[in-house]
């Protein structure tokens, strides 16, 4: 674990850094879209049939990309084994599935998107959260943006460092097929319900830690930005088991109390008000691009304290 904790500092860094480079993208697939493809490809030949059936396709589904993903990962383990400088092909492939650099890019363009227009604000935060954005307000678009900042935090940065850390690369892309097959068919309607619900379940149950972890990483960052990180942590532990996810409410109370701010509530989802509690209800809902770029401040500085704690773990063990 020690050397691989330095492997991912360097990874963590380079990923702030590049982020997600379009030239790069533009002339090879990324792996994140060569798997939405496998997931797409098996549902299509798997969620057939009477609920019972679509439920073992699912799980099916779930276990062929689990073992694809860890053998990939294993493989790219094996081959980096054996190059001289196989240590930066490992860095590489890790920080490609690190979403620091491409969330950041992602909020900051929805800052700018609302700071343009309303509807611009609206199209760009549909690329990166689920629900009804089409008939949101200024306050509406900054809070979904904020939000989603939390909940990718949790699982597009803290869970895939843990799982890297404590199983190497094939925890990492296992990991990520499970996430990103509950990222596609996590849909309310018949057809996904059943076939989805294995990897709804395998992904609750995988973000489990990171949730909570992620939670006290933005209370943290909270102090160190000489915010009110007392109030982010009691709306942390106050309010998040109150949120319909078991683990969205962590990060999103602790965003929330940190920015004095009420995030998520009820809203949208495929036409459907979807009845949720406020994290920190007390706090303000009217926010703008101010309180987007406050919470990407945030964002980053929770960011800092994982590396240190990773750079920790790596010089002390």
């Amino acid at each position: 674990m020690p050397e691989r904790a330095g492997w991912l500092v360097l990874a963590l860094i380079l990923n702030a850094m590049i982020g997600d480079p379009e030239w790069l993208w533009r002339r090879i697939k990324h792996p994140v879209v060569l798997c939405n493809q496998a997931v797409t490809w098996l549902e299509e030949r798997l969620n057939k049939g009477e609920p019972q059936a679509r439920r073992l396709g699912g799980l099916v589904a779930v276990l062929a990309l689990l073992v694809g993903a860890a053998l990939t990962g294993w493989l790219v383990e094996c081959i980096a084994a054996l190059l001289p400088v196989g240590a930066l092909l490992e860095i590489a492939v890790a920080a490609v599935f690190l979403a620091q650099g491409s969330l950041a890019q992602h909020v900051r363009a929805v800052a700018r998107g609302l700071a343009e227009s309303l509807e611009e604000g609206r199209r760009q935060v549909a690329r990166i959260a689920g629900g009804d954005t089409r008939t949101l307000d200024e306050s509406g678009v900054a809070r979904t943006v904020i939000e989603a900042t939390a909940d990718r935090f949790a699982d597009g940065v803290v869970a895939p460092v843990l799982f890297y850390l404590v199983l190497g690369l094939p925890g990492l892309l296992a990991y990520k097929a499970v996430s990103i097959a509950d990222s596609i068919l996590d849909r309310r309607n018949e057809r996904y319900e059943d076939f989805g619900c294995v990897a709804a379940k395998l992904a609750a149950l995988a973000n489990y830690i990171p949730a909570r972890l992620s939670g006290l990483l933005l209370v943290a960052a909270a102090f160190l930005d000489r915010r009110d990180g007392r109030q982010a942590f009691n709306a942390m532990v106050t309010d998040a088991g109150k949120h319909n996810s078991p683990n969205a409410g962590w990060p999103e109370a602790a965003m929330a109390g940190a920015l004095d701010l009420s995030l998520a509530g009820p809203r949208t989802y495929g036409g459907e008000i979807v009845m949720d509690a406020w994290m920190h209800p007390a706090g303000r809902r009217d926010c703008g691009a101010a309180d987007i770029h406050a919470a990407l401040r945030l964002f980053w500085l929770a960011c800092a304290v994982q590396g240190v704690t990773v750079a920790l773990i790596w010089l002390v063990f």
